[in-house]
């Protein structure tokens, strides 16, 4: 990618610049040195081969500001057309991997400013009045405006997945097992559970328009630290680039990194919420539980066991959440104990964002996907879901309604339990409870019908709750919150 060959282009302007030996500068700093860089902090300092991804917000950052001081009078009208050709071009060639990188270029912002200057002198005027410091915090926050616009309506595409599927699941009547310590624990719609992993997103989305929220603050202006002696209009260039308001603090603007860690946080608990789900479909898709079969297009295979289906995808969702918990901590610990203002320091606050955002990408379109195809198996979740042991809080609730305080139903029907599972054949433990129930004065043959298939599961009617009842009317709901929240996030 770098070559020591001169760059190639039309010069929008026939005038070149130059050094003070005839070439241009090495740096956008050489004045004050003798001597170049060390190789050594060369490849320490230099980000270019991470933060060039950047190249689209830098461009649109400058012809923001060379248009500010146009509007200002700094910059002629005709400088300010010739630095914005130049830029277009720049734009053009690194869109079109035609950009030379040269040994100079340090970073995107090193790098722009020297081609548009070799394409046209009047773009050595481009840095007036800003520094690296407010440039390369408004490139970072346009960055991430983006990003997390783009993330936000993959998380909401996700959970749109989930509440088709919850849909298709409540109409279908299909019903499973709810766990607690991941022990059988009372049955559920499989609505319900498919709801309450939307829910959690939705709470995703919310997080991640806080943090743009945050992250809409224009910091260009602001300078290395202190701001600029020259009449500059910080509130052209905010308007220019569609940021929502100004900085306050030129010290605090040229130093904030909270938005990233807001970015990481937000990001961090959406892959939490991915690994969850992507940890119930493990379990989901093994024999032992065989609640689902994943689609070919989202499992992998062995290379050595002919018999296996992966499921790759969810471990993968699994695994990835624990780079996105590093990349919080990680950031935060670089943060805290940094002096005002700028410090290189806040070089490190790039890769995790970045990594961060691709990550939660590619997590969550795969999730999608798999979502989508997954085949649910109706049987084998019933079976979980009709075990009279499940019913039986319900036992003890029916002789609630009855006047019995609820320590002692709570003691009787444990008691009953306890016996069925005393017996010597586990097979026949479901229809010793049902016959402990009807012989037990208390009970009776009324109470044992709560213990059949679905009684249980379509008692459950309290706001919120996972009976049919309930999960028709939380279905609405959802969907309506999904309808918001996708016009916030397209």
């Amino acid at each position: 990618m770098f070559s020591d060959d001169a760059p190639a282009g039309e010069a929008p302007c026939d005038e070149r610049p130059t050094g003070a030996t005839g070439t241009v500068p090495t740096t956008l700093w050489h004045g004050r040195f003798t001597g170049a860089p060390a190789d050594a902090l060369a490849a320490l300092n230099d980000s270019l081969p991470f933060d060039q991804r950047m190249f689209a917000e830098d461009i649109a950052a400058s012809r923001a500001h060379v248009s500010m001081l146009a509007a200002v009078g700094l910059l002629s009208p005709g400088e300010r057309d010739d630095i914005a050709a130049a830029l277009d071009e720049v734009e053009r060639e690194i869109a079109e991997g035609a950009m030379v990188w040269a040994p100079s270029d340090e970073d995107i912002h090193t790098a722009v400013e020297r081609r548009a200057t070799e394409l046209c002198a009047a773009a050595a005027k481009m840095h007036t009045g800003r520094s690296r410091n407010d440039q390369v915090a408004t490139d970072l926050r346009l960055w991430t405006r983006n990003a997390l616009d783009e993330l936000t309506q993959l998380v909401v595409d996700l959970a749109r997945t989930l509440a088709r599927r919850a849909r298709q699941a409540h109409e279908t009547g299909l019903r499973l097992p709810g766990y607690t310590h991941l022990q059988q624990a009372q049955p559920v719609g499989l609505a319900h559970h498919l709801a309450a992993h939307a829910w959690a997103l939705l709470r995703d989305v919310e997080r991640l328009g806080d943090a743009r929220r945050r992250t809409d603050v224009s910091p260009l202006g602001a300078g290395a630290l202190a701001g600029s002696t020259l009449p500059l209009d910080p509130s052209l260039t905010a308007a220019a680039l569609g940021f929502a308001r100004i900085f306050e603090n030129s010290l605090d603007a040229v130093s904030d990194r909270d938005f990233v860690a807001d970015a990481l946080y937000a990001l961090a608990m959406t892959g939490v919420h991915l690994s969850r789900l992507g940890e119930e479909l493990v379990l989901w898709s093994s024999a032992e539980f065989g609640f689902v079969t994943l689609d070919d297009t989202f499992a992998t295979g062995s290379s050595m066991m002919p018999q296996k289906k992966n499921p790759d995808v969810a471990e993968l969702a699994r695994g990835k959440s624990g780079r996105l918990i590093g990349h919080l901590t990680g950031l935060l610990a670089t943060l805290k104990g940094l002096p005002l203002a700028y410090n290189k320091d806040l070089q490190e606050d790039k890769e995790p964002l970045f990594d961060a955002v691709d990550t939660v990408r590619l997590v969550t379109l795969a999730l999608d996907g798999l979502m989508g195809t997954v085949a649910f198996n109706a049987d084998a979740m019933a079976a979980g879901a009709d075990d009279p042991f499940a019913a039986a809080t319900d036992l003890a609730e029916w002789l609630v309604a009855r006047g019995t305080p609820f320590r002692d139903a709570h003691e009787l029907i444990a008691g009953l339990v306890r016996q069925a599972l005393d017996g010597p054949d586990p097979s026949s433990r479901p229809s010793r409870l049902a016959a402990l129930v009807r012989a037990h004065p208390d009970l009776g043959a009324e109470a044992a019908q709560l213990l059949t298939p679905g009684s249980a599961h379509v008692r459950r009617t309290t706001p919120g709750a996972g009976g049919p009842d309930a999960v028709a009317i939380q279905l609405e709901r959802l969907e309506a919150a999904l309808e918001a929240a996708g016009a916030v996030g397209g």
